[in-house]
């Protein structure tokens, strides 16, 4: 029997008269089903967290809110298993990257941004006056309100709680909606906040679609005060044009090509495991992802046969096989995607290094979203595939002569999220990683994040920045003021 996922708007789970499945990525079958909230019950939603911001929660001590928040946290470890259960079957990825990054990071978000919330100073000035006595100024931070969000199917809890903790770590009360294909965690999120005693409506979800549907009706809405996306950029951008008409406020993280620089100098095997990784991990389906490497030609033929026999070496098992480190994609709809680009490749001239297809397994794998990892060589820097978001396991390798050139190359795209520099010349990754147009560029290294850091893109890769302290002045508001001496 698939298990119902139910809207939770104030404080109660809601069914609706309209499902839709959630399928198993590994089977390609359907494992769960959603009620696709309408726009009544999200108008309800939205007024469940504004009666939600002048209750208990618009009052509630600091010390207390941080508290629930950290409850929260033991609420997802207690139920560990649980949580990383369902977002395996949403997603088809190993249990091993899961257990490792999925779960423990959803809970962790919720204490590092309680712990923020309370070590963030504002601000005061004294000012002089014309009668000679003077005045001063001091700031306080308030809520910005109703907070949508609205999450994206690569890391679903983990890219949810990321927005989540900081939103109410600050007093604001959130409407979810979570991707129409890795809902599940969503809803057990649902079930903590209520076991937690967090207040009815503070945090509400909402199940269904973009277009005419819960995602439409939620940041369209004129009760909404802010929205938080993380997704692909023409989801963004129709996004955009629905908060303009009550100018709300807005965070961005969308897509990205980004490049892997590889000097002649690099540690020769710590760049292929951090490239690897970086192509691969999630199954290229990581927003940070390496799609384009551009490689010293004195060591280019060596690290793509290096590169190559990296990709051959995945292990594409089932996600409860420890050495299972390659998943499938999410959907039938994303494969078909990715699949049409490695025609494209071919179609534009590129070289298949390794992979193109679809594996064969004999078993009931067959009926999943398997691509094979592929690298490819030989395009030019105009074709679609270098320019283009894949967001799949694939990579396309180029050669470079000179540290202008590489630059030049990686800079040449409307995007602006993530780069990666492997080099032992120190000079020469400072003065790198300063040229990249991007909003995080790694040198030696990828996927290392500090939790306090600004995390964002430019370009066409978002709007605004994420992490510690730059998350919290996104989710709350500065307001002065000034007290006549």
């Amino acid at each position: 029997m698939k298990k119902q996922l139910k809207n939770f708007v104030a404080g109660e789970f809601v069914t609706t008269g309209s499902t839709f499945d959630i399928y198993n990525p590994v089977t390609g079958t359907a494992h769960a089903e959603a009620f696709e909230a309408d726009k009544a019950l999200v108008d309800r939603a939205v007024s469940a967290a504004r009666t939600a911001l002048k209750g208990e929660w618009g009052s509630m001590p600091l010390q207390k809110r941080r508290a629930l928040l950290g409850k929260v946290a033991d609420l997802i470890e207690a139920r560990f298993d649980e949580f990383l259960a369902a977002e395996v079957a949403d997603t088809g990825k190993p249990v091993s990257l899961a257990s490792h990054i999925d779960i423990p990071r959803g809970a962790a978000n919720f204490r590092v941004f309680a712990d923020g919330i309370a070590n963030v100073s504002t601000e005061t000035f004294e000012m002089d006056t014309p009668d000679g006595r003077g005045a001063i100024n001091y700031s306080v931070r308030k809520p910005l309100g109703v907070i949508a969000i609205i999450s994206p199917w690569n890391l679903p809890l983990l890219l949810m709680t990321w927005k989540v903790a900081p939103a109410l770590a600050c007093g604001n009360t959130i409407i979810v909606k979570p991707s129409e294909e890795t809902p599940s965690t969503a809803t057990l999120l649902a079930e903590v906040i209520k076991e937690a005693g967090i207040p009815d409506g503070v945090f509400n979800l909402v199940h269904g679609f973009g277009p005419d549907s819960a995602g439409e009706f939620l940041t369209s809405h004129p009760g909404v005060d802010a929205i938080t996306f993380t997704g692909e950029t023409r989801t963004g951008s129709a996004i955009m044009r629905a908060a303009s008409e009550t100018v709300k406020a807005l965070s961005f993280e969308m897509g990205g090509k980004n490049p892997g620089i590889v000097f002649a100098d690099a540690d020769f095997d710590a760049a292929v495991e951090g490239i690897g990784r970086a192509i691969f991990a999630n199954t290229g389906q990581v927003c940070l992802a390496t799609e384009r490497v551009y490689v010293e030609r004195p060591i280019f033929d060596r690290f793509v046969q290096a590169m190559k026999e990296k990709a051959e070496a995945m292990h594409i098992g089932l996600p409860q096989d420890a050495e299972t480190n390659f998943g499938p994609l999410v959907s039938a709809e994303h494969r078909d995607k990715v699949l049409s680009y490695y025609k494209l490749a071919v179609e534009e001239g590129a070289t298949v290094v390794t992979g193109g297809g679809v594996p064969k397994f004999g078993d009931e794998r067959d009926n999943g979203y398997y691509v094979q990892p592929t690298i490819i060589t030989g395009l030019p820097e105009t074709a679609r595939c270098v320019k283009e978001e894949i967001f799949g396991p694939i990579a396309h390798i180029a050669p470079f002569d000179t540290e202008e050139e590489a630059v030049a190359m990686a800079n040449d795209t409307e995007y602006g999220l993530a780069s990666s520099i492997w080099t032992t010349n120190l000079t020469c990754a400072h003065r790198v990683a300063g040229q990249i147009e991007a909003g995080i560029n790694w040198v030696n290294c990828w996927f290392l994040r500090d939790l306090r850091t600004p995390f964002g893109g430019t370009k066409m890769s978002g709007i605004g920045r994420e992490g510690g302290i730059h998350s919290i002045n996104f989710y709350s508001e500065p307001v002065n003021i000034c007290v006549k001496l």
